[in-house]
């Protein structure tokens, strides 16, 4: 017998204002289960601010302190937290992260096509309301023709499972009217065949300040703009302080889904962490330490196992994500890249928080897209947001992209 639903995630809520929250999960383990729940944990707009971590091999009990979103809807998170938990009768053996391992089945895609009139900050009113609804953008296509219409075109999947029914699809049209007013013009929504999604792809063709940029990952201090990059990164790798494990210890600073970073690079290497502690200090710097081992079941010697992976975790907590702004013609076109999981996971609510900052800046977006792209070895997603300038942008680009980036990485 297992633990009963109720007892795998329980969460107590501060009782002071500007308290964490404290979350408990109580699960079997498997390679890959925290990348999963820090994953979730962002996507309801939260940041984890202390987290402790311990697995005997095949059950682990997981502590995070979590601040941020005043209006998190605790039980729902509670449903998506209990769902990536292993059931309990898997407690037998480690699963460690396989790709073939993960549900064949993938999720419906559905066509959501809005009709608006144009206006400053309209294609983030619709995001902040796909995003409440829980409600995941695969691709987007928008554009603005000369009368001042807008055609959104979103592919979205719905992690709720429901948005075949009639009732579910109601809910988000009566949503978006209302976020949206009477700027709506027409609102459908229709389940969409591989076909046609296959077909949404973005053009091949990418500006190479993105593709030359990722080219060169493995130097990040050599970029030009180092107001786009984390502060100094600390990763040092201990075999003597364990027979079993290998210590990782890394300090940097903190952002926006820093333990998700983390936490991804680990399951795409399959690893598993045996034990760890995560927190943050004053100024937004962080320690954290890990104890982990290899998928058979040995820590990491090898030095080239050991080199390769510090230099993935330096790279990922220098620079989670790629901004820059090219010049596309006569106009201006924001591009931002982060990579995917090996799962074909990509990062939750990148889109929101870009279309957040243009709104907060008065910048217009007259069309946007997003796509998969294979740069070197690794999948990315590429959001390319072309900027109307209207009379003139009278923002400088540099200027653009430091407060994209900001908030992408939770920096005010």
């Amino acid at each position: 017998m297992g633990l009963p639903c109720d007892d795998v995630v329980i969460i107590r809520q501060s009782e002071r204002e500007g308290e964490p929250t404290m979350i408990t999960i109580n699960c079997p383990d498997k390679t890959g289960l925290g990348c999963d729940l820090c994953r979730i944990i962002l996507f309801f707009g939260l940041s984890i601010v202390r987290g402790d971590v311990s697995t005997d091999g095949k059950w682990c009990y997981i502590l995070f302190w979590v601040i941020g979103n005043p209006n998190t809807r605790w039980s729902l998170l509670k449903k998506r937290l209990v769902g990536a938990c292993p059931s309990c009768s898997s407690a037998s053996s480690i699963w460690f992260y396989h790709p073939e391992l993960q549900p064949s089945r993938p999720p419906d895609v559905f066509l959501l096509k809005l009709g608006c009139c144009d206006r400053r900050g309209l294609l983030y009113d619709v995001t902040a309301v796909l995003c409440e609804l829980e409600l995941i953008i695969k691709r987007v296509k928008v554009s603005t023709t000369p009368n001042g219409k807008v055609m959104d075109l979103f592919f979205i999947t719905d992690t709720r499972e429901l948005l075949h029914t009639k009732k579910r699809q109601d809910d988000v049209n009566n949503s978006l009217k209302t976020a949206i007013g009477e700027a709506v013009i027409s609102c459908a929504i229709e389940m969409v065949v591989p076909e046609i999604t296959e077909c949404s792809q973005a053009a091949s063709f990418l500006p190479s300040a993105i593709t030359e940029d990722i080219s060169h990952e493995e130097m990040p201090t050599n970029q030009p703009n180092r107001s786009l990059t984390s502060q100094s990164v600390s990763i040092k790798m201990d075999n003597l302080l364990s027979p079993a494990h290998t210590l990782v210890q890394i300090s940097c600073q903190d952002h926006k889904g820093l333990l998700y970073d983390i936490m991804r690079t680990l399951k795409d290497y399959n690893i598993q962490i045996s034990y760890g502690r995560f927190f943050t200090k004053q100024r937004r710097n962080c320690e954290i330490d890990l104890f982990i081992m290899q998928a058979d079941g040995k820590k990491m010697v090898a030095p080239s196992k050991q080199q390769a992976l510090s230099s993935r975790l330096e790279m990922e907590l220098l620079r989670p994500l790629r901004v820059a702004i090219v010049s596309r013609g006569p106009d201006l076109e924001l591009l931002v890249a982060n990579p995917v999981e090996l799962s074909g996971k990509g990062r939750p609510l990148v889109f929101h928080d870009i279309t957040l900052a243009l709104k907060m800046l008065n910048v217009g977006i007259f069309s946007a897209e997003i796509g998969r792209h294979m740069i070197g070895d690794r999948e990315w997603e590429v959001y390319r947001v072309l900027l109307d300038e209207g009379e003139g942008l009278s923002i400088a680009r540099e200027k653009i992209e430091e407060e994209v980036w900001k908030m992408l990485m939770g920096w005010e």
